[in-house]
């Protein structure tokens, strides 16, 4: 008769496997090209993460925080899975915990998408909703106490999960595609800040590559959200205020994941600069996503706004998150947006009219990293 340890250890073989396999056949995202006749010195290039299974960026996490919980002995045959999620990492985490045939509960907030919860439902995970004055995270522990399982804590294990040297992790796939491009060394990669650990994996893969030494990092993130004060004044106590409308991204708390270090700027955009963003984008590429690429969008014309009035050419790199279908009924929905008292027409105007001469990120909050 088998030993527990051996009969544990055949499962976490079973197991790695499932997920080794499962990312053999993938296709790696694609790179798209977005064109700017209005700023002809800069080229913006999109990574479009909506090409995972899953449909968003959250899949690459998903898969390491499972292998890094499994190898670590935290997740087991029987074990119930927890996560904390606006949607998009809940989605790939139950698409993971299915593979493996784990029951995953998936704690929301509840003004999440519909889409997303269903999507969420449609992988055979359960749904606990969390009121808006509840802290997400401590209710997602108490669920893990409560059921005898395991809180996967995406915003504390994101950045340590990732293995930021190679791996196949987004940084690597990203720079490799990149290089057979106009300027094979972009001038800047913008991301969100979500739960830190995109930006923690490229800001430490950058400094890890010599070769892309005049690379700089910009991480955008939702007004109000805690990340811009805390990357600004150093202060990891402070808190913010989001109002949720940009899903994914912008927290009341500065996470753990998030390594300060390695960002060289920070953006904090307006919700009507990331909306409309998402719907400018939607006009040039005829195709929908989701707020928190509203956001990229935003940050990654304004700096190629600012370098094009510098008289310097170039190429910025971003994410396409999450797909645009899941938010027909928020961010793309006129009644929606108004009964939020959301103003896009300002906003709307900026993208239309991209010109060197009017810097279009005037009005967006920077933060530099002291020491350049």
């Amino acid at each position: 008769m088998a030993s527990p340890i051996d009969a544990n250890r055949s499962w976490i073989a079973q197991a790695i496997a499932k997920l080794d396999e499962d990312r053999r056949q993938e296709v790696d995202t694609p790179l798209l090209a977005l064109g700017l006749p209005e700023l002809p010195g800069c080229r913006i290039y999109i990574k479009d993460e909506t090409a995972h299974p899953t449909g968003s960026l959250k899949h690459r996490l998903a898969r390491s925080l499972f292998l890094h919980a499994i190898c670590n002995g935290d997740i087991g045959e029987h074990t119930t899975v927890v996560e904390a999620s606006s949607g998009s990492t809940a989605i790939s985490e139950a698409y993971f915990a299915n593979l493996l045939g784990l029951p995953f509960i998936a704690v929301v907030p509840r003004g999440t998408a519909t889409a997303k919860r269903e999507a969420i439902a449609r992988a055979g995970a359960q749904i606990h909703l969390v009121e808006p004055h509840d802290e997400i995270s401590a209710v997602a522990a108490r669920v893990a106490r409560e059921t005898n399982g395991h809180f996967m804590d995406q915003f504390t294990f994101a950045e340590r999960a990732t293995d930021w040297r190679g791996n196949n992790n987004i940084a690597e796939s990203l720079f490799a595609q990149l290089a057979q491009q106009t300027y094979p060394v972009p001038a800047w990669i913008v991301v969100g800040a979500g739960t830190g650990g995109t930006s923690a994996t490229i800001g430490r893969y950058i400094r890890y590559q010599p070769k892309l030494n005049a690379t700089r990092l910009c991480v955008v993130d939702p007004e109000g959200s805690a990340f811009f004060p805390y990357f600004e004044a150093g202060d990891r106590q402070v808190c913010g205020g989001c109002g949720g409308i940009i899903e994914g991204i912008g927290r009341a708390r500065v996470e753990p994941s998030f390594m300060r270090n390695v960002v060289d700027r920070m953006l904090a955009v307006p919700d009507a600069a990331s909306i409309a963003g998402a719907r400018w984008l939607e006009s040039r590429l005829d195709r929908r996503f989701g707020p928190s690429t509203g956001t990229n969008i935003a940050g990654a014309l304004a700096l190629a706004a600012e370098m094009q009035s510098q008289g310097r050419s170039g190429s910025i790199a971003t994410l396409a998150c999450d797909a645009g279908d899941r938010y027909a009924d928020t961010i793309y929905d006129d009644a929606w947006v108004a009964s939020r008292k959301i103003d896009l027409h300002d906003w709307q105007r900026r993208f239309q009219n991209l010109t060197a001469a009017h810097p279009f990120g005037h009005d967006l909050q920077r933060a530099d990293r002291a020491g350049g």
